[in-house]
């Protein structure tokens, strides 16, 4: 993401670039969305699969080293003209390989009905960059696991990403033997000009390099970047311990708590409007929650014979 925000701000771009590049496992959400809304952030933690936030809109994505992604930048006059001419570059590029590939709906390229790629956009002053993802062998069971978020989160005011059936483009290319054949393919494709000679490479400096590598630390990686700039959604969620059902209703706001209101036919000393104030505005992390709870007076005065643990599975996503 680093990369690409640098290629469109702060290089030169005399002409359109393309790039084609991989991810290791992770989970590309939209510039717009709710991280905790659209990721099942437990199961990335489990598996090693990041949560990344890129600078465009559009839904979440699932990346692995069996997806290729591209990008393609540059200065921009007419962007009815130029964006449409970008996507058709790779649609065209697909169908010189034998993928009977189109673009159909808000930003989707599709093969035999199914979604094969996604792609966003961004404009920074006369510049133009589109990027996208394009499935070859997807580990799809990965995918859906990490973009399904549990019903325990029962309702949310951010935007739900749509989750079209995907095909994996292996299926339409028997010729291959793998990606990395695909990925050399389209490369010769995308570069090759009319005349038949080929566009000329271009290469970062050490110092470009290591520009882009502090810009990834301290923007793309940070806590507040991937996950604080989510947009506020609320959640509800209840479970039945020794002292009774105890139901939470919460919000989060930019990666923080907000109006935190226990409910149900619990049994307890005293009312929990003080628990539910020191819970406001933490971070919705669990290790910040434990904190919290811990912090205060014993939990037990709150809820009969329950632990700070059971109170916080009322915030995990399980």
């Amino acid at each position: 993401m680093a990369f690409d925000e640098f290629v469109l701000e702060r290089m030169d771009l005399p002409c359109p670039v393309f790039y084609l590049w991989q991810n290791s496992p992770s989970v590309i959400i939209g510039m717009n969305q709710n991280a905790y809304a659209e990721v099942n952030i437990p199961y990335l933690e489990k598996n090693g699969i990041l949560p990344v936030r890129r600078v465009t809109g559009g839904g979440a994505v699932y990346h692995d080293l069996q997806n290729l992604n591209y990008t393609i930048a540059g200065r921009s006059s007419d962007l009815d003209k130029d964006y449409p001419g970008y996507l058709h570059f790779m649609v065209d590029a697909l169908r010189s390989l034998g993928v009977d590939a189109f673009l159909s709906g808000r930003n989707d390229i599709m093969v035999d009905g199914r979604k094969c790629s996604g792609y966003a956009k961004r404009v920074y002053k006369d510049r133009l960059m589109v990027h996208g993802t394009l499935m070859y062998d997807v580990d799809l069971d990965k995918l859906t696991k990490a973009l399904s978020v549990p019903g325990s989160k029962l309702s949310s005011a951010g935007i739900a990403s749509v989750r079209s059936k995907v095909a994996n483009l292996k299926d339409y290319l028997p010729g291959f033997s793998g990606i990395e054949e695909f990925q050399s393919a389209l490369h010769e494709i995308m570069s090759r000009n009319e005349d038949g000679s080929h566009d000329a490479e271009l290469f970062l400096s050490e110092s470009q390099l290591r520009e882009i590598e502090s810009f990834a630390d301290s923007k793309f990686r940070t806590w507040e970047w991937i996950f604080g700039r989510s947009p506020k959604a609320e959640f509800r969620k209840s479970s039945k311990f020794k002292c009774g059902t105890v139901e939470v209703h919460y919000g989060v706001n930019h990666g923080l708590l907000t109006d935190v209101r226990f409910g149900g036919d619990y049994i307890g000393n005293l009312p929990t409007d003080e628990l539910e104030k020191l819970l406001e505005g933490v971070r919705d992390d669990e290790r910040e929650i434990l904190k919290v709870l811990r912090s205060g007076r014993n939990i037990n005065e709150y809820f009969d014979l329950v632990t700070e643990e059971e109170i916080l599975s009322l915030f995990k996503v399980t």
